[in-house]
């Protein structure tokens, strides 16, 4: 009986002595994005670019109202040769609208990529930084909406990646 009382110890010591405290940070990306001046900079050169690629498509846009004003404007007696022409050119204009539209948000997502991109990257490996220097055994995404409740050992570790990314 002592035998198994000490082989139980003997088993269940090891395990309880190499049992960590979880510790657990959550952390939320989008102020840190949101606080970070690169962040401001890419949104001005984002916005810089949209306004132009906006002025273009509001030109390409009249262009399309006039040639729509002027087929409807086509006597109902107008050669069908005429008309032809101009439902073709009105149907070609509307494909290289919607040709520059998609070429214009293309652009634009790719340009948003490369400018978020490194703000994004320089910021996980701040979290990761900061993960590893405080023993962190976890750090999630904090997203109000989504969490229903959170309690000690959970830390909000937001603040310590702002320090180290030197943002208020």
């Amino acid at each position: 009986m002592i035998k198994k009382v000490l082989l139980a110890i003997a088993l269940i010591c090891p395990m309880l002595l190499s049992a960590q405290t979880l510790k657990i940070g959550l952390v939320n990306f989008d102020a840190i994005f949101q606080a970070m001046p690169e962040t401001a900079t890419a949104d001005s050169q984002l916005k810089e670019v949209g306004d132009k690629y906006q002025a273009e498509f509001n030109k390409l846009n009249e262009e399309m109202n006039r040639l729509m004003d002027e087929y409807q404007k086509m006597a109902d007696n107008e050669l069908p040769a005429i008309k032809e022409r101009k439902t073709r050119e009105l149907s070609d204009y509307q494909q290289k609208l919607q040709q520059f539209e998609q070429t214009a948000m293309s652009d634009l997502q790719r340009m948003q990529n490369d400018l978020y991109g490194p703000i994004q990257q320089k910021i996980s490996q701040a979290i990761e930084s900061v993960g590893r220097e405080a023993n962190f055994s976890l750090i999630q995404m904090y997203a109000p909406q989504l969490t229903l409740y959170h309690a000690a050992p959970v830390e909000d570790i937001t603040d310590a990646v702002k320090a180290k990314l030197g943002v208020k």
